[in-house]
Protein backbone atom coordinates (compact mmCIF):
# COMPACT_ATOMS: atom_id res chain seq x y z
CA UNK A 1 0.00 0.00 0.00
CA UNK A 2 1.39 3.39 -0.98
CA UNK A 3 2.36 5.81 1.77
CA UNK A 4 0.27 8.97 1.14
CA UNK A 5 3.02 11.17 2.64
CA UNK A 6 5.65 9.77 0.28
CA UNK A 7 3.27 10.12 -2.67
CA UNK A 8 2.44 13.69 -1.66
CA UNK A 9 6.10 14.72 -1.41
CA UNK A 10 6.87 13.16 -4.79
CA UNK A 11 4.00 15.14 -6.31
CA UNK A 12 4.92 18.38 -4.57
CA UNK A 13 8.71 18.43 -5.03
CA UNK A 14 8.99 19.37 -8.75
CA UNK A 15 6.15 21.89 -8.49
CA UNK A 16 7.74 23.68 -5.54
CA UNK A 17 11.10 23.58 -7.33
CA UNK A 18 9.40 25.58 -10.09
CA UNK A 19 8.40 28.20 -7.50
CA UNK A 20 12.04 28.41 -6.37
CA UNK A 21 13.04 29.34 -9.92
CA UNK A 22 10.14 31.80 -10.25
CA UNK A 23 11.33 33.60 -7.12
CA UNK A 24 14.39 34.67 -9.11
CA UNK A 25 12.95 34.72 -12.65
CA UNK A 26 9.82 36.77 -13.41
CA UNK A 27 9.25 35.24 -16.86
CA UNK A 28 7.28 31.98 -16.92
CA UNK A 29 8.80 30.74 -20.20
CA UNK A 30 12.36 31.17 -18.91
CA UNK A 31 11.45 29.77 -15.49
CA UNK A 32 9.91 26.67 -17.07
CA UNK A 33 13.05 26.14 -19.18
CA UNK A 34 15.28 26.45 -16.11
CA UNK A 35 13.05 23.97 -14.25
CA UNK A 36 13.27 21.56 -17.21
CA UNK A 37 9.56 21.46 -18.10
CA UNK A 38 7.44 22.83 -20.98
CA UNK A 39 5.61 26.09 -20.30
CA UNK A 40 2.13 24.48 -20.48
CA UNK A 41 3.24 22.01 -17.80
CA UNK A 42 4.54 24.85 -15.64
CA UNK A 43 1.21 26.71 -16.00
CA UNK A 44 -0.70 23.55 -15.06
CA UNK A 45 1.51 22.99 -12.01
CA UNK A 46 0.86 26.53 -10.77
CA UNK A 47 -2.88 25.96 -11.11
CA UNK A 48 -2.66 22.63 -9.29
CA UNK A 49 -0.67 24.17 -6.43
CA UNK A 50 -3.25 26.94 -6.14
CA UNK A 51 -6.00 24.29 -5.87
CA UNK A 52 -4.07 22.39 -3.21
CA UNK A 53 -3.33 25.37 -0.94
CA UNK A 54 -6.62 27.17 -1.65
CA UNK A 55 -5.04 30.43 -2.85
CA UNK A 56 -3.02 31.52 -5.91
CA UNK A 57 0.74 30.96 -5.71
CA UNK A 58 1.59 33.26 -8.63
CA UNK A 59 0.03 36.32 -10.26
CA UNK A 60 0.57 38.31 -13.42
CA UNK A 61 2.70 41.46 -13.04
CA UNK A 62 2.62 43.40 -16.29
CA UNK A 63 4.10 41.10 -18.92
CA UNK A 64 5.78 38.99 -16.28
CA UNK A 65 4.76 36.91 -13.30
CA UNK A 66 5.45 37.14 -9.59
CA UNK A 67 4.89 34.90 -6.61
CA UNK A 68 2.11 35.67 -4.19
CA UNK A 69 2.81 35.63 -0.47
CA UNK A 70 1.73 31.97 -0.31
CA UNK A 71 3.93 31.12 -3.28
CA UNK A 72 6.86 32.88 -1.63
CA UNK A 73 6.45 30.75 1.50
CA UNK A 74 6.59 27.57 -0.58
CA UNK A 75 9.54 28.86 -2.61
CA UNK A 76 11.52 29.66 0.56
CA UNK A 77 10.82 26.15 1.89
CA UNK A 78 12.03 24.73 -1.43
CA UNK A 79 15.20 26.85 -1.28
CA UNK A 80 16.02 25.56 2.20
CA UNK A 81 15.34 21.95 1.22
CA UNK A 82 17.38 22.25 -1.98
CA UNK A 83 20.23 23.78 0.01
CA UNK A 84 20.28 20.86 2.40
CA UNK A 85 20.29 18.39 -0.51
CA UNK A 86 23.13 20.24 -2.25
CA UNK A 87 25.14 20.25 0.98
CA UNK A 88 24.63 16.52 1.51
CA UNK A 89 25.49 15.59 -2.06
CA UNK A 90 28.62 17.75 -2.15
CA UNK A 91 29.78 16.41 1.21
CA UNK A 92 29.34 12.83 0.00
CA UNK A 93 31.37 13.52 -3.14
CA UNK A 94 34.11 15.47 -1.40
CA UNK A 95 34.55 13.03 1.48
CA UNK A 96 36.51 10.64 -0.74
CA UNK A 97 38.91 13.33 -2.01
CA UNK A 98 38.90 16.78 -0.38
CA UNK A 99 41.42 18.01 -2.96
CA UNK A 100 38.78 17.85 -5.69
CA UNK A 101 35.84 19.26 -3.75
CA UNK A 102 33.65 22.28 -4.43
CA UNK A 103 33.28 25.44 -2.32
CA UNK A 104 30.50 28.00 -2.58
CA UNK A 105 31.96 31.25 -1.23
CA UNK A 106 29.91 34.44 -0.87
CA UNK A 107 31.45 37.78 0.02
CA UNK A 108 30.80 41.51 0.21
CA UNK A 109 31.17 43.67 -2.88
CA UNK A 110 33.89 45.67 -1.12
CA UNK A 111 36.09 42.57 -0.87
CA UNK A 112 36.04 41.57 -4.52
CA UNK A 113 38.77 43.90 -5.74
CA UNK A 114 41.85 42.59 -3.94
CA UNK A 115 41.13 40.68 -0.74
CA UNK A 116 39.20 37.71 -2.17
CA UNK A 117 41.30 37.29 -5.35
CA UNK A 118 44.52 37.23 -3.31
CA UNK A 119 43.05 34.70 -0.88
CA UNK A 120 41.87 32.44 -3.71
CA UNK A 121 45.17 32.69 -5.59
CA UNK A 122 47.15 31.58 -2.54
CA UNK A 123 44.78 28.71 -1.80
CA UNK A 124 44.60 27.43 -5.39
CA UNK A 125 48.40 27.37 -5.60
CA UNK A 126 48.35 24.65 -2.92
CA UNK A 127 45.00 23.03 -3.83
CA UNK A 128 44.55 23.34 -7.62
CA UNK A 129 41.81 20.71 -7.84
CA UNK A 130 39.28 22.53 -5.63
CA UNK A 131 36.54 24.36 -7.54
CA UNK A 132 34.73 27.51 -6.43
CA UNK A 133 31.38 29.15 -6.99
CA UNK A 134 31.63 32.85 -6.08
CA UNK A 135 28.71 35.13 -5.19
CA UNK A 136 28.74 38.79 -4.11
CA UNK A 137 26.09 40.64 -2.16
CA UNK A 138 25.17 42.76 0.85
CA UNK A 139 25.68 41.28 4.32
CA UNK A 140 22.00 40.40 4.87
CA UNK A 141 21.87 38.57 1.53
CA UNK A 142 25.06 36.65 2.39
CA UNK A 143 23.63 35.49 5.72
CA UNK A 144 20.43 34.38 3.98
CA UNK A 145 22.45 32.30 1.51
CA UNK A 146 24.33 30.72 4.38
CA UNK A 147 21.15 29.84 6.26
CA UNK A 148 19.60 28.16 3.22
CA UNK A 149 22.73 26.23 2.27
CA UNK A 150 23.36 28.18 -0.93
CA UNK A 151 26.79 29.18 0.43
CA UNK A 152 29.30 27.10 2.39
CA UNK A 153 31.22 30.09 3.73
CA UNK A 154 30.76 33.83 3.66
CA UNK A 155 33.38 36.53 4.05
CA UNK A 156 31.59 39.43 5.65
CA UNK A 157 31.52 42.32 8.12
CA UNK A 158 30.26 42.95 10.71
CA UNK A 159 30.26 39.43 12.10
CA UNK A 160 26.88 38.08 13.32
CA UNK A 161 28.01 37.64 16.92
CA UNK A 162 25.35 36.37 19.28
CA UNK A 163 23.53 34.31 16.64
CA UNK A 164 23.68 30.62 17.66
CA UNK A 165 23.01 29.56 14.06
CA UNK A 166 26.47 30.68 12.95
CA UNK A 167 30.08 29.95 13.75
CA UNK A 168 32.75 32.42 12.73
CA UNK A 169 36.40 33.31 12.70
CA UNK A 170 37.63 36.92 12.70
CA UNK A 171 40.41 37.41 10.15
CA UNK A 172 41.30 41.12 9.98
CA UNK A 173 40.45 44.65 11.02
CA UNK A 174 39.99 47.12 8.16
CA UNK A 175 40.13 50.87 8.96
CA UNK A 176 37.23 53.10 8.00
CA UNK A 177 38.03 56.45 6.38
CA UNK A 178 36.24 59.63 5.41
CA UNK A 179 36.12 59.93 1.62
CA UNK A 180 35.93 63.50 0.31
CA UNK A 181 36.47 65.01 -3.16
CA UNK A 182 39.77 66.64 -4.00
CA UNK A 183 39.62 70.33 -3.11
CA UNK A 184 37.15 69.74 -0.25
CA UNK A 185 37.88 71.92 2.81
CA UNK A 186 38.83 68.78 4.79
CA UNK A 187 40.94 67.19 2.04
CA UNK A 188 44.26 68.41 3.47
CA UNK A 189 43.58 67.09 6.96
CA UNK A 190 45.55 64.15 8.39
CA UNK A 191 42.58 63.08 10.54
CA UNK A 192 38.94 64.08 10.72
CA UNK A 193 36.18 63.76 13.30
CA UNK A 194 32.79 62.51 12.17
CA UNK A 195 31.13 65.70 13.39
CA UNK A 196 33.29 67.69 10.97
CA UNK A 197 31.49 66.03 8.07
CA UNK A 198 28.14 67.40 9.27
CA UNK A 199 28.01 70.32 6.84
CA UNK A 200 28.39 68.06 3.78
CA UNK A 201 25.78 65.94 2.06
CA UNK A 202 26.36 62.19 2.29
CA UNK A 203 26.33 59.42 -0.27
CA UNK A 204 25.77 56.04 1.33
CA UNK A 205 25.40 52.34 0.74
CA UNK A 206 21.82 51.10 0.82
CA UNK A 207 20.27 49.73 4.04
CA UNK A 208 21.20 46.07 4.50
CA UNK A 209 24.87 46.62 3.72
CA UNK A 210 27.22 45.80 6.60
CA UNK A 211 29.19 49.03 6.18
CA UNK A 212 25.94 51.02 6.24
CA UNK A 213 25.05 49.56 9.65
CA UNK A 214 28.53 50.28 11.03
CA UNK A 215 28.54 53.86 9.71
CA UNK A 216 24.98 54.54 10.94
CA UNK A 217 26.07 53.40 14.42
CA UNK A 218 29.13 55.68 14.33
CA UNK A 219 27.05 58.65 13.20
CA UNK A 220 24.45 57.96 15.87
CA UNK A 221 27.10 57.83 18.59
CA UNK A 222 28.36 61.22 17.37
CA UNK A 223 24.80 62.61 17.54
CA UNK A 224 24.80 63.20 13.80
CA UNK A 225 22.02 62.44 11.32
CA UNK A 226 23.48 62.80 7.82
CA UNK A 227 21.75 64.39 4.85
CA UNK A 228 21.87 61.45 2.41
CA UNK A 229 21.57 62.61 -1.20
CA UNK A 230 22.35 59.29 -2.96
CA UNK A 231 22.35 55.60 -2.01
CA UNK A 232 24.26 52.94 -3.95
CA UNK A 233 25.01 49.22 -3.83
CA UNK A 234 28.79 49.24 -4.30
CA UNK A 235 31.61 51.16 -2.64
CA UNK A 236 33.26 51.96 -5.98
CA UNK A 237 30.04 53.65 -7.13
CA UNK A 238 30.04 55.82 -4.01
CA UNK A 239 33.67 56.78 -4.58
CA UNK A 240 32.73 57.85 -8.10
CA UNK A 241 29.90 59.97 -6.69
CA UNK A 242 32.29 61.60 -4.23
CA UNK A 243 34.76 62.32 -7.05
CA UNK A 244 31.86 63.99 -8.92
CA UNK A 245 31.32 66.21 -5.85
CA UNK A 246 27.88 64.76 -5.06
CA UNK A 247 28.71 64.30 -1.38
CA UNK A 248 31.10 62.71 1.11
CA UNK A 249 31.02 59.26 2.68
CA UNK A 250 32.64 56.87 5.15
CA UNK A 251 33.94 53.59 3.73
CA UNK A 252 36.61 50.94 4.35
CA UNK A 253 39.94 52.22 3.06
CA UNK A 254 40.53 51.46 -0.61
CA UNK A 255 42.31 48.31 -1.71
CA UNK A 256 44.72 48.94 -3.34
CA UNK A 257 44.38 52.66 -4.28
CA UNK A 258 41.75 55.39 -3.79
CA UNK A 259 39.73 56.86 -6.66
CA UNK A 260 42.02 59.56 -8.16
CA UNK A 261 39.30 62.18 -7.69
CA UNK A 262 38.98 61.54 -3.96
CA UNK A 263 40.99 61.87 -0.77
CA UNK A 264 40.70 59.30 2.05
CA UNK A 265 41.23 60.63 5.57
CA UNK A 266 41.59 58.47 8.71
CA UNK A 267 38.86 59.02 11.31
CA UNK A 268 39.57 60.40 14.78
CA UNK A 269 39.01 58.52 16.98
CA UNK A 270 39.92 55.58 14.70
CA UNK A 271 37.14 53.24 13.54
CA UNK A 272 37.34 49.94 11.73
CA UNK A 273 35.28 46.95 10.69
CA UNK A 274 36.05 43.35 11.62
CA UNK A 275 36.20 41.01 8.64
CA UNK A 276 35.75 37.29 9.10
CA UNK A 277 34.55 33.97 7.75
CA UNK A 278 31.14 32.69 8.84
CA UNK A 279 29.65 29.20 8.42
CA UNK A 280 26.56 27.37 9.60
CA UNK A 281 26.61 25.89 13.08
CA UNK A 282 23.98 23.34 12.02
CA UNK A 283 25.77 21.64 9.11
CA UNK A 284 29.15 19.90 9.07
CA UNK A 285 31.65 21.47 6.68
CA UNK A 286 32.79 19.29 3.76
CA UNK A 287 36.54 18.56 3.79
CA UNK A 288 37.45 21.02 1.02
CA UNK A 289 35.54 23.78 2.82
CA UNK A 290 37.32 23.02 6.09
CA UNK A 291 40.66 23.13 4.27
CA UNK A 292 39.87 26.55 2.80
CA UNK A 293 38.67 27.89 6.14
CA UNK A 294 41.88 26.71 7.81
CA UNK A 295 43.98 28.26 5.04
CA UNK A 296 42.20 31.62 5.39
CA UNK A 297 42.77 31.57 9.14
CA UNK A 298 46.46 30.72 8.82
CA UNK A 299 46.94 33.38 6.10
CA UNK A 300 45.51 35.96 8.52
CA UNK A 301 47.86 34.88 11.29
CA UNK A 302 45.22 33.00 13.28
CA UNK A 303 45.59 29.39 14.44
CA UNK A 304 43.28 27.29 12.23
CA UNK A 305 40.12 26.03 13.96
CA UNK A 306 39.84 22.31 14.73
Amino acid sequence: MEDPLTTGVAWLAPRVALLEVLAEESNLTRAAALAGVPQPTASRWLAELADQVGTPVAARAGRGIRLTYAGGLLAEAARRAAGELRQGFRAALAEADPESGHISLAFLHTMGGVRVPELLAGFRAAHPGVRFTLVQGASEELLRRLRTGEADLILTAPLPTGDPGFEMSALALQPLVAVVPKGHPLASRKRVRIAELAKSEFVSLKPGAGVRRIVDDLLGQAGYTPRVSFEGEEADTLRGMVAARLGVTILPESEPLPNPGTVEIPLHPPACREIGLVWSADRPLPPAVRTFRDYAESASGRTPAR
